[in-house]
């Protein structure tokens, strides 16, 4: 029989492109790649790399492309169930036609670039079996870190449609924390605000006492996880920063102050600028209108709250909230957000490291992901320019490999 098309060869020279990332100040031109096994072996001009290469090794010529690292998608839910005709039917599946779903997801996020992803709320325990099955070969996807079910109130933002487990007071709290770090969670989430999907709540909709809080974030950094929070309002954000807080999420409505106070403190921002600016998604999934209005209503004040982000030094990193792989305004929905990332103020280049190395560093994973350097997970992607230069570029992703398996190899087409 012949080989399968991903099966992963021992030794593969990747030559023909240049090498941009995070790490380097410019393009390495001219440069090949050495992959072997999982890992980058070497990293250099292709004079250099090429003559000492065993013979027989397998060669893809890369037409020139730029090589860059696979994306990391820091804000994803591969079963969420929002409002609307298509979260109906994910609520209607069974724990079997759910993880299923969520590998059919996860298999289309690789396909798009994304290497690595956050998971930030999930049902059923189903991103631990789902992460364990990809580690070990048995279906496609990206690398998870997962949260497993976020930390909600009673009846709080998320316990209807990303599973949040629904806990009430400090030894609740604690003992949520608790719950998802024996079931595998990589890091902790906690719902400290209403958002976009919650029926009975707005955005500003405050729903974790200091107390709840402080247990939350204290427990889950004495079992050495970091706590990212679903959040809105600026009060709330501000007070979870002043208690520890890692990372925010949407952050709808940020000021100067509370963002001046998250630099100060180290708190990084996901910032998923895109679920506030994206009706053609909303109106193919169903949306009903009091969540569009919502939704797209709070994008200004969003807009805004990222850019006083910017301006006080908080480190910023992409997550779509969107399904990575959806196709949307005429890309994936990674790449969208990311373009909404450079042109809001961030710049390409700073774009880039967003969605590359700076998660890996939040992740505590830069030794592995991040970067094109030797001892580094063979995660790549290559574009027909440069995207340090222009965002854009990622739009014309056609190749990716995962861990040295090639993947995905469609060089003569657009993204499908």
């Amino acid at each position: 029989m012949p080989d399968s098309p991903h099966r992963r060869p021992e030794r593969l020279l990747l030559r023909n492109c240049s090498v941009v990332d995070a790490g380097r100040d410019t393009p390495l031109h001219g440069a090949a790649v050495l992959v072997e096994g999982e890992r980058i072996a070497v990293v250099d001009s292709e004079s250099v790399v090429r003559p000492a290469v065993p013979a027989g090794t397998p060669e893809v010529d890369l037409g020139g492309r730029y090589l860059s690292p696979g994306l990391i998608n820091m804000h994803t839910h591969l079963g969420l169930s929002l409002p609307g005709r298509l979260g109906d039917t994910v609520r209607a599946m069974n724990p079997v036609e759910l993880v299923l779903h969520m590998a059919d997801g996860a298999a289309k996020t690789l396909q798009a670039g994304v290497t690595t992803i956050r998971c930030v709320g999930e049902k059923e325990g189903n991103d631990f079996a789902l992460k364990a099955a990809i580690a070990a070969g048995r279906v496609p996807g990206p690398r998870i870190f997962t949260a497993g079910r976020p930390i909600s109130s009673t009846g709080g933002h998320g316990h209807a449609t990303s599973g949040a487990l629904e806990c009430d007071g400090a030894t609740g709290f604690r003992r949520g924390v608790r719950t998802q770090v024996k079931a595998g969670a990589d890091l902790i989430k906690v719902m400290i605000s209403g958002g976009i999907s919650g029926r009975h709540e707005t955005i500003t909709t405050r729903q974790v006492t200091r107390d709840e809080l402080a247990a939350a974030i204290s427990t889950a950094h004495e079992w050495g996880r970091k706590v990212t929070a679903h959040a809105g309002p600026s009060e709330v954000i501000g007070e979870a920063v002043e208690l520890g807080l890692d990372c925010v999420e949407h952050g709808y409505e940020l000021t100067e102050q509370v963002t001046k106070a998250m630099a100060a403190a180290g708190t990084w921002y996901v910032p998923t600028l895109v679920v506030t600016r994206c009706k053609e998604f909303f109106d193919e999934l169903g949306v009903p209108e009091w969540m569009q209005q919502r939704s797209l209503g709070a994008g200004a004040r969003h807009l805004e709250s990222y850019r006083f982000a910017l301006d006080a030094g908080v480190t910023v990193m992409l997550g779509s909230d969107m399904p990575p792989f959806w196709i949307f305004d005429g890309t994936s929905a990674a790449v969208r957000e990311l373009e909404h990332m450079a042109t809001e103020g961030l710049g390409a280049r700073a774009a880039q490291a967003a969605a590359t190395l700076t998660p890996a560093r939040w992740l505590g994973a830069d030794p592995d992901l991040g970067t094109v350097e030797a001892g580094k997970f063979a995660d790549l992607v290559a574009t027909v320019g440069d995207p340090t230069r222009d965002t854009t570029t990622y739009r014309t992703i056609d190749w990716v490999a995962h861990g040295g398996t090639i993947v995905r190899d469609d060089r003569n087409r657009s993204l499908q």
